[in-house]
């Protein structure tokens, strides 16, 4: 595996040669409390934003927000306010269930207001750029995908270890001053409040890694932005058909076409594609020529660790392993796309 091209921020940050996105957003100060209406919240951020892009384009004043002490009411600490109200009427997702999770409800992730987690670790299976890692794996998820390989998490929302916030924050700090290059939150969509406030709390520089389906709602994609150091996401199919039929995902292609259009724009992007069988026409082909088409540059990881797991055998286009011809024939057609960055 090579050394990635254009994951430039990424990797300063990580060296700390740079400041981490969110080091930033801790210390733009910003007058609001929580009285204030969702809509005029969202109007005090989105002032905010605009000084955290003046700041974040002068690469000399990015650097020197890297040693600041955090202010009370910054912009980080809106984002946050804005995901806790928010929670009440829940829109994380793209399918924007309504419920109030504050209240016990709880919508098609399964997960309610308090956030839990599987396990969390130094992952070294990543990207070579990625590790060490320090990984958490959320419980739930946005989609039902039929072969799905962490079935045993995602499908179970209310299992795992009740995440205190401040708690996680310090314990990544610990790790990275170990051996972690970023904090690396998987399936992290239904728990958005809760990494706010775990991020929050996080006094050291660090990358942050949004390791998602990229089915966030564009309310996410606002809250993300200053914040997230690298999308890592997965693209998984090149039409809504294969989409709503192994995912269960509505509205597939303009929800994560969007999203990676804004994450393209505000931050840096290493792109997951899982090659599953008889989808090579049909999804990886489409997909490949709309990166290549609208977010070139990115880094990207052609992905053949498919095995038929779960309830794979729904599908029995699937429902067997990889050929060597898919391997090889996917492969070609992305070598082919130069301003492609392959893993």
């Amino acid at each position: 595996m090579s050394l990635p091209k254009f994951l430039s921020t990424y990797r300063e940050i990580a060296y700390n040669k740079q400041t981490a996105a969110f080091k930033v957003a801790q210390n733009i100060p910003l007058k609001f409390d929580h009285k204030m209406s969702i809509n005029s919240l969202w109007d005090i951020h989105d002032k905010g934003i605009e000084e955290y892009k003046k700041i974040t384009n002068d690469s000399a004043a990015r650097m020197g927000y890297l040693k600041k002490n955090r202010v009370s009411n910054s912009l980080l600490k809106l984002k946050l306010l804005i995901s806790q109200k928010l929670l009440q009427n829940c829109c994380f997702c793209d399918r924007k269930c309504g419920v109030d999770r504050t209240s016990n409800e709880v919508g098609y992730c399964g997960v309610g207001e308090i956030s839990k987690y599987a396990t969390e670790f130094i992952h070294m299976g990543e990207e070579p750029e990625l590790v060490p890692s320090h990984t958490v794996f959320f419980t739930g998820c946005t989609f039902s995908c039929i072969y799905c390989q962490n079935c045993s998490i995602s499908t179970s929302p209310q299992s795992g270890i009740e995440i205190d916030p401040y708690n996680l924050a310090k314990i990544v700090e610990d790790r990275r001053k170990k051996e972690s290059l970023n904090i690396n939150f998987v399936t992290p969509i239904p728990h958005l409040h809760t990494i706010l406030d775990i991020v929050n709390n996080i006094d050291t520089n660090i990358p942050i890694i949004w390791n998602s389906n990229m089915y966030h709602s564009i309310e996410t994609s606002k809250l993300l932005e200053g914040v997230v150091d690298l999308y890592l996401g997965d693209f998984k199919y090149g039409n809504d058909e294969c989409a709503k039929k192994l995912s269960n995902a509505n509205e597939y292609m303009n929800t994560v076409t969007r999203n990676f259009h804004k994450a393209y724009s505000t931050s840096e992007i290493l792109i997951r594609h899982l090659l599953l069988p008889n989808h090579i026409e049909c999804c990886t082909y489409p997909l490949v020529v709309w990166i290549a088409e609208n977010i070139p540059k990115i880094r990207f990881n052609l992905m053949f660790q498919y095995y038929p797991h779960y309830k794979a055998y729904e599908d029995p286009k699937i429902y067997r392993c990889l050929t060597k011809e898919e391997m090889q024939k996917a492969s070609l057609f992305v070598k082919e796309k130069e301003t492609l960055d392959i893993v």
